[in-house]
């Protein structure tokens, strides 16, 4: 190697009496541009956190362009209205006018949102931890309570008020922030206890996407709705026939999402369903992807043999995990970011933050987040332990448990979308309701870093005996 040739050019593999040289990726180099920009970069995006941070940096940009002296050019820029148009026919006109940017972006862009969303309950349900009764009990229970008990308080604080719609706001969890907190404190935190978050956070999803079906939907179109379900039928019969045609899947996807549209049921839940029919299971067993090597081996490879091969080790891999791996990091560093930046913008004027200090909207949301999310995770995991429902996860304790609860407290995405829901006709309490959880979710995670930094380390982390080893209890009548 020549004195000025790239030290990390080429990566040299020996195994059994062969050599394999592999270029290295042009990231990889000793380039000024690739030390400087591309690994930092990639080191960047491939922490936990990353997607967090760059939702926390489009959220203040929001917030600070809505209070600058520009905040006009923001409004007028998410107020612009966008059709499209084929001939005469408008297909996306709203009360007959064209869609607003902002609406573009929380009823089309966060569709991929929420179908990653669908993809990874699927995954979850199929192969993940939600199969399993035992692992899934306690996150699962005290999701349950991490919902009722907020939207409890909030209507409570709002029973009888023009508020009272917005009590689905302060159930939700936005899990890129939560899992960020959790990563930000390093190896204090017990594996298992992410875990716990994360299908935590899977059940949190399940029961806002329901409350969103069911609750924030005003008027059904029965024949649109019967189109979308149409479409849905049809991806299941391609499964079948075993049509794995993406473009077909996408062409029929982007008709589901219209007609669920046009349906007055909201379009991200096409998003959803669609995720969860997406195949969880690979479509080549261990048995078919042994026989590869046979392909691609020896003397006898032709292109019919690796053309084979290339599609036995695509589909080695779930539908669902390749289109986890293709959408899910346009949705971490594009989509969220993008619907921060259009809902984030309210005034943070003296003025506005007085009306949200004393509006029992903004309140209810606070207390809501703040309190009763780790309070419903904590009492409802207790009471699953205690019963003999759930056992705690090893390493884990119950200060772990009301921790992670209070990390769930910051709702910000989902709360941001259920807001725009519940408050679409009322911008004033909308803004309240926006201010109550951007300070709500800012508490949320400060509180749950102080909980979980004081916790024991990994290490010396014990589990009481009567909380985590629960003797059964027979019930009696």
């Amino acid at each position: 190697m020549s004195r000025g040739e790239p030290s990390r050019k080429y990566d040299v593999h020996v195994s059994e009496g062969s050599i394999k040289v592999r270029r290295e990726a042009w990231s990889g180099g000793d380039t000024r541009l690739a030390k400087t920009v591309a690994r930092p970069m990639v080191r960047f995006l491939a922490q936990e956190a990353a997607s967090g941070v760059l939702l926390l940096i489009a959220t203040a940009v929001a917030l600070i362009w809505a209070n600058s002296p520009w905040s006009e050019s923001y409004h007028h820029l998410w107020e612009t209205e966008v059709d499209l148009a084929i001939g005469s026919w408008m297909p996306f006109l709203h009360d007959d006018h064209g869609l607003s940017l902002e609406l573009w972006v929380n009823d089309a862009l966060m569709v991929l949102f929420f179908f990653v969303v669908g993809l990874e309950i699927k995954s979850e349900l199929v192969v993940g931890d939600l199969r399993d009764p035992k692992i899934a009990a306690l996150p699962a229970i005290g999701a349950i309570g991490g919902m009722v008990i907020p939207a409890g308080l909030y209507a409570m604080l709002n029973i009888g008020g023009e508020g009272l719609g917005g009590w689905g706001i302060p159930m939700a969890t936005d899990i890129a922030f939560a899992v960020g907190v959790l990563a930000l404190l390093g190896p204090r935190i017990p594996r298992k206890l992410k875990l716990f978050l994360l299908t935590l956070a899977i059940v949190d999803d399940i029961g806002a996407i329901l409350v969103i079906a069911i609750f924030y939907t005003s008027s059904i179109h029965f024949d649109w709705m019967i189109y979308a379900l149409l479409g849905l039928a049809l991806v299941v019969a391609m499964q079948r026939m075993k049509i794995w045609y993406t473009p077909m899947y996408i062409i029929v996807g982007v008709f589901v999402w219209y007609a669920t549209f046009r349906s007055g049921v909201h379009a991200t839940i096409a998003g959803v369903a669609l995720g969860m029919l997406t195949p969880a299971k690979p479509l080549v067993g261990q048995r078919r992807f042994e026989s590869i090597e046979d392909l691609i081996s020896g003397d006898n490879a032709d292109p019919a043999g690796l053309r084979n091969a290339n599609w036995k080790l695509r589909e080695s891999v779930s539908v669902c995990n390749r289109q986890l791996a293709l959408v899910s990091p346009w949705t971490s560093f594009f989509v969220i970011p993008v619907f921060a930046l259009a809902n984030a913008g309210v005034s943070l004027s003296g003025e506005a933050i007085s009306e949200a200090a004393t509006s029992l909207v903004s309140l209810g949301i606070f207390l809501g987040l703040v309190v009763g999310k780790p309070l419903g995770i904590f009492i409802f995991a207790l009471m699953a332990v205690r019963s003999g429902l759930a056992v705690l996860p090893e390493g884990v304790t119950m200060r772990h448990v009301i921790g992670a609860g209070a990390v769930a407290g910051i709702g910000f995405t989902v709360a941001l979308f259920i807001n725009n829901l519940a408050f679409a006709d009322n911008d004033a309490i909308k803004d309240q309701a926006t201010l109550g959880i951007l300070f709500a979710s800012l508490a949320a995670s400060i509180v749950g870093a102080l909980i979980l930094r004081g916790a024991p380390p990994v290490e010396s982390a014990h589990i009481e005996p009567d909380v985590a080893d629960p003797e059964p209890v027979e019930a009696t009548v």
